[in-house]
């Protein structure tokens, strides 16, 4: 057993509760610490940790339906899920979206695709390649 922490993100959200949902929902995992200013979601390899803005910071926020994508930040998680079939509907239904399937691509072992919380963040969405999964 590893004596290291796993790694993982720490997203800031106006709207806690909403996001760590949406995030657990489309992870398909049950969050392992539920605070109202922090939630944290814990997957087979990763940490994913929701946290409250500060609420003076949280006042100026305005998040539209769909939201504004937040597209220039120098940083885009990407996150494994079972299917992106599955996931862009589950992302849709919780307030978020995804590319359509035509926008997806595959690294060596994986299919990604973009997507968005209900809150902007731009997201990658990962699932493993069946033909890789099938040869291990």
């Amino acid at each position: 057993m590893s004596t290291q922490p796993k790694a993982g993100a720490v997203l800031f959200a106006k709207d806690v509760a909403r996001l760590a949902a949406f995030y657990a929902q489309v992870l398909a995992v049950v969050p392992k610490q539920a605070q109202a200013e922090k939630v944290v979601i814990e997957a087979e390899d990763f940490l994913l940790v929701i946290h409250a803005i500060p609420q003076a910071t949280a006042a100026k926020v305005e998040i539209c339906s769909p939201p504004v994508l937040r597209e220039n930040v120098p940083v885009k998680l990407f996150l494994p899920v079972r299917s992106l079939a599955h996931t862009r509907l589950s992302a849709e239904q919780l307030g978020g979206g995804m590319k359509p399937a035509a926008a997806e691509w595959n690294g060596p072992d994986f299919r990604a695709c973009d997507g968005f919380d209900p809150e902007g963040n731009v997201v990658q969405f990962r699932e493993v390649l069946r033909e890789t999964a099938l040869a291990s």
